[in-house]
């Protein structure tokens, strides 16, 4: 078995965020000009470019290893089924060669993002907890 150099907390923490993001659609009421108590919160779940949930997950991914950020890419394409995990090293090897800009935006422009690193994690036999909602250390 391949060993992953970002520890599953990381990548749990990681599935959280993105899933809070995934769930964001475009705007269905941009000109709504009432309280956001009349409109149930609803706004909330739209997209408007200004999503503390994507500038907290960028930010964190931009903090991590270039090797953490490379299996990042590595486990989400694992999880997409681009590969086995008998092909990990050819998977990372790909990662680490298409790097053309910041890994925070190619992920973040992934839809399902947390799926996709979670089905990753499977593959490794690993698991990752629902529970945490602040970021490790």
């Amino acid at each position: 078995m391949p060993e992953l150099m970002i520890s599953p907390e990381k990548v749990g923490f990681l599935i959280e965020k993105a899933r809070q993001f995934d769930v964001k659609e475009a705007a269905s009421d941009p000109d709504s000009g009432s309280n956001p108590a009349d409109d149930d919160m609803i706004d909330v779940l739209e997209d408007d470019g200004r999503d503390p949930v994507a500038r907290e997950i960028a930010g964190f991914i931009n903090a991590l290893s270039e090797d953490e950020q490379i299996d990042l890419v590595a486990l989400m394409r694992l999880g997409r089924g681009d590969g086995t995990i008998e092909e990990w090293k050819d998977l990372r090897r790909q990662a680490a060669e298409g790097r053309s800009g910041p890994t925070a935006r190619y992920l973040l422009g992934e839809p399902m993002l947390g799926d996709l690193l979670a089905e990753g994690l499977d593959e490794f036999g690993l698991s990752w907890t629902q529970e945490r909602t602040t970021p490790i250390q």
